[in-house]
């Protein structure tokens, strides 16, 4: 680690030395928002000085007054590796087919147990009550989004980001006084904190639902919610000559170019103005020269590179500039789909520059810039990969594949720099690409499934278990460096996967029970646009959750606290639960929770009133998640997006290795934080929820029968 440190205080030297734009940043729900002022930037500027010529002065005085690390920890390092999404099932199958060498040795070492989720088991959930050992009810995290009490209008649920209050106007632009304020919703203290407090260095890479980063001993890169540059959660962009795929686009935006000859002239689109409110978004010229039927020059800003048909760019930066000095940095890739008859050109979100952050995404500032000096580019979005793009078809299964692989690449090169150098502590990487690959990939496991193409591939057919046997060979790598008495290692997910084969349209049945009622004139509007609010008793919006439109809750509730509100809850929860599938004879519904039931803590008012457990195969239909109203119940899905989790957890378990036994019965989610804390001597605080699992000694094991990582097949 103290290599670590090092680099990042030359790192952070050589940026208080190059001349630097004022930088801007962007948020959900929140436009576009520059940093600060010059004299804002200029006292960051100073302060980083201040803070590194302060650094021997401010560790001694950390030194002598923190809480020493108990003398009984059992182990140097802890190394938790997350594979998100990776199945049980699956899981067991597969190693009862010998196709996973590298969990069977762990298994055979140690333990393979299901690890049980959360209610609801979806990742920024899951990865909540992992990271700071609650129930939902005392971290505040129910869903991906939650309705506004004002205006119904769907928000992020993890963070909030609002802009400087302080702004002077001067001839038509509006220059910040101060920093915009980006503010982490989940609440409580992940368990890495109580670490840092006994000088436990921790290395946290790419953790759901930490983001903004949060000061810690050690360092951290943010993940799930870190916008791209438009202030979304990942909108790629096309380019093309195709008049019959322009218009809109779930989750990219779709330019009409024309060719002139052997050349394109366009532009890319990018953030908002940031110092005019009235102004288009910004924008950055860029050029294409066809060289031929497989090869074009591309243009952009600076840079210039050779674009392959069919082969990703490495990420490009780009700069959009505001003005006065305002400038936006990100960087993104270009993927030729197409140079004759037609143009065609494929580009990923706008990813924020890790070299120069246009907003926090890691801790300390200086460790994402480390990351891209050590490294080069890489990608810095929440959901880094595309499945947009798939669902769209602008990608084929090939091309988002690739994405995927070459994320996992960048996010397995962070991981080992970050084992390296924490040779005693805490490391922790999850890798996403087990459940966006899963999601989209789902539907080649089952011949009948809706979304199944009519001509599938062979290799389509098996790249849900490539992927499962490509995952087994990073398990082996980090075996590698983790393969010493004095290191526990963990691997685990946050939860399962299962079939999405048809979708439940929540607000459809809550108006067919005269619960809602819809303005028929407004029927297919988003969001909640066109519910009569003076009618409607309940509503459904995101994933699982179905809310009490509450009078003193919500601005235009209408439902009394208290024991109507108990009675409602009661009434839907009994009626949901008997819903059956006409074109199945099945029933969609598993179980029907009430949150007031379920969770205990200070946030459980801010959670859905009922969460819907469906069966295997269901989950909310794609109109109901975004809070539209269509006209029948149940839908076939035939989006490439087919498989999922938001279903009963007990659908659904994570899995859990160790290279020790772990003799708990039934180890949970949220148990983990608390067994870390315990392996180091730490009592487990009173806040937690979650208890230390039953993790043995380490008993004779002949490690030169395991397999090495290059054995694993598909690495």
């Amino acid at each position: 680690m103290p290599r670590l440190f090092w680099l990042l205080v030359i790192t952070s030297l050589i940026l208080l030395l190059e001349p630097r734009p004022a930088l801007a940043y962007i948020g959900p729900g929140a436009g576009f928002a520059v940093l600060g002022s010059f004299l804002a930037v200029f006292a960051a500027l100073f302060s980083a000085v201040l803070m590194v010529l302060s650094w021997p002065f401010r560790w001694i005085a950390r030194w002598l007054f923190r809480r020493r690390p108990p003398a009984n920890r059992r182990f140097k390092r802890v190394v938790i590796l997350g594979l998100d999404g990776l199945d049980h099932g699956l899981t067991e199958k597969m190693l009862a087919q010998g196709r996973l060498p590298h969990l069977a040795a762990l298994r055979d070492q140690g333990c393979f147990k299901p690890l049980a989720s959360t209610l609801p088991p979806i990742s920024p959930v899951a990865w909540s009550s992992f990271q700071t050992g609650v129930n939902p009810g005392k971290h505040n995290i129910f869903d991906f989004l939650f309705p506004d009490a004002s205006t119904y209008q769907p928000r992020l649920s993890s963070v909030e980001i609002r802009p400087p209050t302080r702004r002077i106007r001067l001839a038509g632009y509006e220059f910040p006084l101060a920093k915009s304020d980006i503010r982490l919703l989940r609440k409580s203290r992940p368990f890495w904190s109580v670490l840092s407090d006994y000088g436990i260095l921790n290395c946290i890479i790419r953790v759901p639902i930490t983001f903004p980063p949060e000061k810690l001993h050690g360092v951290q890169l943010s993940a799930m919610c870190v916008p791209d540059l438009r202030g979304t959660q990942g909108e790629f962009s096309r380019l093309t000559s195709r008049e019959s795929v322009i218009g809109e686009a779930t989750g990219g935006l779709i330019q009409q170019v024309v060719r002139n000859d052997r050349c394109i002239h366009s532009h890319l689109v990018g953030p908002p103005h940031p110092l005019r409110k009235d102004a288009p978004p910004l924008s950055l010229p860029l050029t294409v020269e066809i060289v031929n039927a497989e090869q074009a020059r591309l243009t952009i800003g600076r840079e210039s590179c050779l674009l392959q048909r069919g082969v990703y760019s490495d990420w490009v930066p780009v700069c959009f500039r505001g003005g006065f000095g305002f400038n936006v940095h990100g960087v993104c890739r270009f993927l030729l789909l197409e140079t004759e008859p037609h143009f065609d050109l494929y580009v990923t979100p706008i990813n924020i520059n890790p070299e120069k952050p246009a907003m926090p995404i890691g801790y300390p500032d200086v460790y994402s810039v480390y990351l891209a000096k050590r490294q080069g580019q890489f990608a810095t979005l929440g959901l880094a990969e595309d499945t947009w793009g798939l669902s769209e078809e602008v990608l084929s299964d090939e091309q988002f594949e690739k994405q995927c692989r070459d994320i996992d690449q960048e996010r397995e090169q962070m991981f080992f720099d970050g084992l390296d150098k924490t040779p005693e502590g805490l490391c922790v990487c999850v890798f996403d690409g087990t459940d966006r690959m899963q999601h989209m990939f789902w539907r080649y496991l089952e011949a009948d499934h809706p979304a199944r193409p009519a001509v599938v591939s062979a290799a389509s057919e098996k790249v849900i278990e490539n992927l499962y046997t490509r995952m087994d060979g990073l398990v082996g790598r980090t075996v590698e460096r983790c393969n010493n008495a004095d290191t526990l290692l963990l691997v685990i997910s946050d939860h399962g996967f299962n079939s999405f084969r048809r979708g439940i349209d929540l607000n459809r049945w809550l108006e067919e029970q005269g619960y809602l009622k819809v303005d028929e004139s407004r029927r297919q509007e988003q969001y909640l646009a066109g519910i009569d609010w003076s009618q409607t008793r309940a509503f459904a919006l995101g994933l699982t959750g179905i809310f009490i439109n509450t009078r003193g809750k919500f601005a235009q509730g209408i439902v009394a606290e208290g024991a109507e509100v108990e009675a409602l809850r009661t009434e839907i929860a009994q009626k949901l639960a008997s819903l059956v599938d006409p074109a199945t004879g099945e029933r969609g519904i598993r179980r029907v929770h009430q949150a007031a039931r379920a969770y205990q803590g200070p946030y459980k008012e801010h959670a859905p009133d009922l969460i819907v457990g469906y069966e295997r195969g269901y989950r909310v239909s794609w109109d109901a998640a975004i809070g539209k109203t269509s006209t029948q119940i149940f839908h076939d899905n035939t989006k490439a997006w087919s498989g999922d989790h938001c279903v009963d957890p007990s659908v659904v378990p994570g899995v859990l290795f160790c290279n020790r036994k772990i003799t708990t019965e039934h180890p949970r989610l949220l148990d983990l934080g608390a067994t870390v804390l315990n392996l180091f001597g730490i009592s487990t605080p009173d806040y937690m929820d979650g208890r230390p699992l039953e993790v043995a000694d380490l008993e004779e094991v002949n490690l030169a029968t395991q397999p090495s990582a290059g054995q694993a097949v598909g690495t």
